[in-house]
């Protein structure tokens, strides 16, 4: 039986991806080190660990304000509280900027004519993203789909259907 370190998971439930994790460590080092396999899972390992210490106190920190969802700034104080308050700027900083591209993309013109596109619209835009995402993912780039404009002003055109047939 696996120890339970986190409520209801087990230590393998908790995990970050490998790939994603192995990338970021050879970004992090010269190009002329080489990281031993096992010493690529236990920097993994590590990460984990620090991920639910973090959690773990900033719960603490969120239950002491009688809240009921873990807010960046609880995330912040649990920070401080550990004894990491020298990456506040740092962390603070991370998180101004994934507001900022947040922001920016549910802004953007993907968004803008949402309400105005039909449904079938809608779900052919969907499917492109899933594409795209689909693609970035592979390692791959696609080419956003090139729409006939004849065929665009022609279902325009087309009579809306009426409410009392």
């Amino acid at each position: 039986m696996e120890p339970m370190d986190i409520v209801g998971k087990t230590k393998e439930d908790a995990s970050l991806p490998k790939a994603t994790m192995t990338k970021i460590i050879k970004e992090m080092l010269p190009p002329d080190v080489r990281v031993a396999r096992d010493a690529q899972d236990l920097l993994i390992e590590c990460c984990v660990e620090f991920i639910n210490l973090i959690s773990s106190e900033s719960n603490e920190v969120c239950s002491k304000e009688e809240k009921k969802t873990i807010a960046p700034e609880h995330v912040l104080k649990a920070l401080e509280v550990l004894g990491f308050g020298e990456y506040m700027e740092d962390v603070y900083a991370a998180y101004e900027q994934h507001r900022l591209e947040t922001m920016d993309s549910l802004k953007g013109a993907k968004w803008s004519n949402v309400a105005e596109m039909t449904e079938e619209e809608a779900l052919a835009e969907q499917q492109r993203m899933f594409a795209e995402a689909r693609a970035r993912m592979n390692g791959g780039v696609t080419t956003p789909k090139q729409t006939d404009p004849e065929a665009t002003v022609a279902k325009q055109l087309e009579p809306e259907p009426s409410m009392n047939s």
